[in-house]
């Protein structure tokens, strides 16, 4: 398993887009340029959130974990988006109600289990409010990729789960 790649780079902040196509794509571009992803990655997300939406209604501040097939992966990764404005993403599991996200995790995964650990650290960061309503107003992007290392435990992400 490839080690998990996140620093400053792939955090970004003041996200602006009014469509979830617009922010997927902003954030495709970026780990493309970092040469984490394919190409084909960015078609491939916007296509699958389409299909599966992964907004979550969380307190406080909504968030959407978009993410896609392994295949488009060159290096496991997670990119985190603060948008500057809220954006309406389809509800994980009812496509028919949207919610209006501030946050987006997207990850990129090379290897299909490897999402599930990462998921699970992911939703105890999301019942949490007030680390939520953190990473909006944070505009230090080494502020936010540290509190989000030590709250999502990296170094167990690593092992082969």
């Amino acid at each position: 398993m490839s080690e998990l790649f996140f620093d400053e780079s792939i955090i970004l902040l003041d996200v602006d887009g009014s469509t979830k196509e617009d922010v997927l794509t902003v954030m495709g571009n970026n780990l493309v340029e970092k040469g984490l992803v394919q190409e084909s990655f960015i078609p491939a997300i916007v296509a699958r959130e389409a299909e599966f939406a992964t907004g979550l209604p969380t307190a406080g501040v909504s968030v959407a974990i978009p993410h896609t097939d392994v295949e488009h992966v060159k290096r496991k990764t997670i990119s985190v988006a603060i948008l500057k404005n809220e954006v309406e993403f389809g509800v994980m599991g009812d496509e028919t109600e949207t919610t209006p996200v501030k946050i987006v995790f997207m990850l990129a995964m090379d290897e299909a289990h490897s999402q599930l650990t990462l998921l699970q650290k992911l939703m105890q960061v999301f019942q949490n409010e007030e680390t939520l309503k953190y990473l909006v107003s944070e505009k230090n992007k080494s502020s936010i990729k540290n509190l989000l290392e030590a709250k999502l435990d990296f170094v167990a992400l690593e092992g082969g789960e």
